[in-house]
């Protein structure tokens, strides 16, 4: 007896995205934690373009609007000295910006968002030891009430931090070190009159080297950031030093010194570009950092995401942000799974797809760490769209189709982006493409230029749903002056041809939109046969009514 389909350890940022991508898919899902409530800490801050698309996609995104604040900027100050400002621009083509937000802030909206699909976490509970097998996976749980259960799911998934049970459980190795440095953060308010919405970074260097730092990340309220400083002789962690094996990251919590407000004060009077007070401390810990990946992200039916599966320095706040893209990857696919309809390899595309990620994200934040984002030899649009994880793609994976043919849009595997200009009939004003995918699994996306090209869009459209029935949507794109009054199929007008544009569009083409804001096939002309072939891969051959 099955008591869950899919059992998520983890209810930070990336448990909850996971469990609400499964939810949304009708998958019977728990989520447990061991913490008795969320904590009130402003750990990761920084929201990535990438991850506002995803939380388009998700049906949360206007209230992380609502909710964040814009990040701007940086300045940058040296021995009091200001060196350099850091415009966090992007091209016109990215809906969305960088923003801060604190973790607890974005773990309440995930939340939400998990109660409206029906869902909720099961707090103070705790993942004792699993088991799996070809079926499934027998887990043992600490109740908060007391006593232990034992759940049989069909998939376990690890979202449960650099410390993870579940990593440790399936024996997965996480090479790595730890950094030399301790750091100490604070959430308070300061009256400087420097520019809202732009992170400060200051520093004192001797001979090349820094011996002190501050850095300031703006959050929701006035004059209100996180900061971080390296860490006084009096506050170190070094006499409660991890023991062989563990790994030295995340906060002190309770286990060690907390750092008061003249700790904070005494580096803002050093190393602070105006004289200025700190107040309203809401909270302070002293934090270790370490650079690890794992081996393999699963093993069976069992997974690792987020930092249980890398963990690395926190510059350019990458790790919160490709933590919850690792969740976005693996449920979709999990949710095929359990449906019965993963195609040979589509779980084990998970590792495939997403270790390559984690593995450059760590090396690069380590690259940062030691010699600043502006150590790259980047252009200053790649550099940024590449921080935006506007790059993040999958060419290459077993799951993409290859890229048979010239166009200048995005290949399959890179990021769909997004356009605006696009009108239904019944409509008097334009959306933009995301409000078309938004809410959806794969979305197929049938170009013409032509009338004649729709011609056989309801016969390819009929072909592709029959090899994925109930997995995939599909929506026509006409270009302005087409009329197509026999197409059955949903349709809008491309009415400023910035879907062409965008996407390098060619009349009568097929594009595949994955769940997780990738293209999974470029096909032109679009074919029944062609369509068919590849989401039988992903999703194997229907075994139901109406397949042949």
């Amino acid at each position: 007896m099955v008591d869950a389909d899919v059992l998520v350890v983890g209810a930070g940022p990336v448990g909850l995205t996971a469990a609400s991508e499964l939810r949304r898919r009708g998958l019977a899902c728990r989520v447990v934690d061991r913490l008795p409530a969320r904590l009130p800490y402003a750990r990761a801050v920084g929201v990535q373009p990438r991850t506002l698309e995803i939380w388009d996609r998700m049906g949360m995104v206007r209230e992380a609007l609502e909710t964040a604040v814009p990040m701007r900027g940086q300045l940058l100050y040296v021995n009091g000295a200001e060196q350099a400002r850091i415009d966090l621009t992007l091209p016109p083509d990215a809906p969305y910006g960088f923003a801060a937000l604190p973790q607890y802030e974005t773990e309440r909206l995930l939340e939400e968002l998990l109660e409206r699909w029906g869902g909720h976490i099961e707090r103070g509970t705790e993942l004792v030891s699993f088991e799996q097998d070809a079926e499934g996976v027998d887990a043992v749980l600490s109740l908060s009430a007391g006593g232990t259960e034992a759940l049989r799911a069909r998939y376990l998934v690890g979202c449960d931090g650099a410390h993870s049970v579940v990593r440790k459980g399936l024996g997965l190795s996480f090479e790595g070190a730890a950094l030399p440095e301790e750091y100490m953060l604070g959430d308070v308010e300061v009256d400087w009159d420097l520019p809202a919405g732009y992170g400060i970074r200051s520093s004192h260097v001797v001979d090349g080297r820094t011996d002190d730092l501050l850095v300031c990340i703006p959050l929701p309220g006035h004059g209100r950031y996180r900061m971080s400083m390296l860490t006084p002789p009096e506050l170190s962690l070094a006499p409660q030093r991890t023991g062989q094996g563990e790994v030295a990251h995340g906060l002190s919590g309770d286990r060690g010194p907390q750092p008061g407000i003249e700790h904070i004060q005494a580096v803002l009077d050093r190393l602070s570009p105006r004289p200025t007070t700190a107040t309203s401390l809401r909270w302070s810990s002293v934090f270790r950092i370490s650079h690890r990946l794992v081996d393999r992200y699963g093993e069976g039916r069992v997974f690792v995401a987020g930092d249980a599966a890398h963990i690395h320095p926190p510059t350019g706040a990458q790790g919160m942000n490709t933590g919850i893209q690792d969740a976005c990857n693996l449920a979709w696919k999990l949710a095929a799974a359990v449906r019965g309809r993963a195609g040979e390899g589509l779980l084990a595309s998970y590792d495939a797809e997403r270790r390559p990620i984690g593995e450059e994200v760590v090396r690069r934040t380590v690259r940062h760490a030691r010699g600043g984002i502006g150590s790259d030899a980047d252009d200053p649009d790649t550099m940024m769209r590449r921080e935006a994880q506007l790059l993040v793609g999958y060419r290459g994976s077993p799951l993409v189709a290859p890229d048979g043919s010239s166009h200048d849009g995005p290949a399959p595997g890179d990021r769909a982006p997004d356009c605006g200009g696009l009108t239904y009939a019944l409509a008097t004003f334009p959306v933009r493409l995301f409000t078309v995918l938004r809410g959806r699994d794969h979305t197929l996306l049938l170009y013409a230029d032509h009338e004649e090209q729709t011609d056989r869009f309801d016969e390819v459209w009929a072909a592709a749903a029959r090899a994925a029935p109930g997995l995939l949507n599909a929506c026509a794109v006409l270009a302005p002056e087409v009329r197509a009054p026999g197409l059955r199929l949903p349709a809008v007008h491309d009415g400023l041809d910035e879907f062409r544009s965008a996407y390098g569009a060619r009349g009568g083409e097929a594009i595949l939109v994955r769940p997780d804001g990738c293209l999974g096939l470029r096909a032109a002309p679009a074919t029944g046969p062609e369509l068919r072939a590849h989401l039988e891969m992903l999703f194997g051959r229907d075994a139901g009514p109406g397949s042949d």
